[in-house]
């Protein structure tokens, strides 16, 4: 049994954050329902896609759910969508989005069928604008930081970084008003923006502190490690590696496995450095690597990986996402967060589970995502608690649907 056994969320989300929020929180025991249209939502066909046309980010980004298809723009389906949310019982009542809308999912609205409700709502910035990640890190400047020194362009990054981050405060603000709602028994509303998230990071790096005392703009350096020492080197094999020394006991141990000590101590006497000093390092770092790399560029990865391992150094080598999955030990079932499972719909692949070890609990097994209105009956019975022959009617009406037996039966 997962640490949060017995919550139930309810989650009406679509892209990263909310539902990231919501697999994190299934994966830790809670039994999270969210609401699907008939038709499937916006994440329904979301890239990347499986040869067959099926959403790996839906399979992914739900794992553990419970899944209800139910047409919200009716009446009657927004009605039974808001029994769900507001449904009795001291670990229910607790909702997560980032579809809020005025007049049916709206804090106000729902409050007013139960009071001590606990939602969390994302939106885009606080003055109601929409934003996903890859409008918000434009924004707040980090394109103009990444990329080649000397360059003029901004660079993207990959990664959905404030939508992770901000996946992840969706679920610490849940926890943070279930927690007060179970000590003085009122609910609350929790209001987060993604474009706050990233404001607020930019803070926490000392980046605007930065600004404010320098007046100076933060710009590229490449692969370089900001403010201490850490670069990437070309092997003798055509492979790349990135080698840190941020601290000194990391400085030093490249320095002893390298045996590049008094090269280096040379450098400093000569520029008047102490590289005991990070930010000396920072300074210095173009003279430094001009030193390393003729050691890299002599050696492939494999003549020094053991030595480096052994002596401590912080390193590692730059992969492609297939590289990775096939070469590294902590991207495969050698790792207990991941499992081997069969998706229905899609075939048999390598998906991981909760991050968390919790002492007092043994790891939760994976589970796939539910099929698009996979749990639409059993959530409108044991949930809603609606008879048998309202349900039948819903089912005839097209207000909710389900997916036949058969495909059921594959999907259990």
């Amino acid at each position: 049994m997962g640490v949060l056994n017995g919550m139930r969320v309810v989650e009406s989300s679509a892209f990263v954050a909310v539902p990231l929020a919501g697999m994190t929180l299934a994966q830790m025991g809670a039994e999270v329902i969210r609401f699907d249209l008939p038709t499937g939502g916006m994440d329904a066909t979301r890239w990347p896609i499986a040869p067959n046309g099926q959403s790996l980010f839906w399979a992914g980004m739900n794992k553990g759910k419970r899944s209800i298809a139910i047409d919200v723009k009716t009446p009657r389906g927004r009605e039974i969508a808001q029994e769900i949310i507001c449904a009795p019982g001291d670990d229910a009542g607790l909702f997560i989005t980032n579809l809020a809308t005025p007049g049916w999912t709206d804090h106000a609205t729902l409050a007013a069928r139960r009071a001590d409700l606990v939602s969390v709502t994302l939106r885009g910035d606080r003055h109601g604008r929409p934003a996903v990640d890859y409008t918000v890190n434009p924004a707040v400047g980090f394109p103009m930081a990444t990329g080649p020194e000397g360059s003029t362009d901004p660079v993207a990054h990959a990664l959905p970084a404030w939508d992770a981050i901000a996946g992840g405060l969706v679920v610490s603000g849940l926890l943070a008003a279930e927690r007060h709602r179970l000590r003085h028994g009122t609910g609350q509303a929790v209001d987060l923006t993604l474009k706050d998230v990233a404001a607020a990071m930019l803070g926490h790096l000392g980046i605007i502190a930065e600004h404010a005392l320098t007046g100076q703009t933060r710009g590229r350096a490449g692969n370089s490690l900001y403010g201490a020492y850490g670069q990437d080197f070309q092997c003798a094999d055509g492979r790349r590696v990135m080698v840190i020394g941020l601290t000194a006991r990391q400085w030093q141990n490249l320095l002893k496995v390298t045996g590049l000590s008094e090269p280096m101590a040379a450098l400093a006497t000569a520029l008047g450095a102490d590289f005991r000093d990070e930010g000396a390092r920072w300074h210095a770092r173009h003279a430094i690597t001009a030193i390393l790399s003729p050691w890299f560029a002599a050696r492939s990865v494999a003549d020094f990986a053991e030595s480096f391992d052994r002596a401590g150094v912080t390193w590692s080598e730059f992969r492609s996402f297939s590289q990775a999955i096939e070469e590294d030990p902590d991207l495969s079932p050698d790792n207990p967060i991941f499992s081997q499972i069969d998706q229905p719909g899609l075939g048999r692949f390598l998906v991981p589970g909760t991050p968390f070890g919790f002492s007092g609990h043994e790891r939760e097994t994976v589970t796939p995502a539910p099929l698009l209105g996979q749990h639409t009956e059993a959530v409108l019975a044991d949930v809603a608690r609606l008879p048998d022959h309202e349900i039948a009617e819903l089912f005839d009406q097209g207000i909710v649907t389900q997916p036949g037996r058969e495909a059921l039966r594959r999907a259990s």
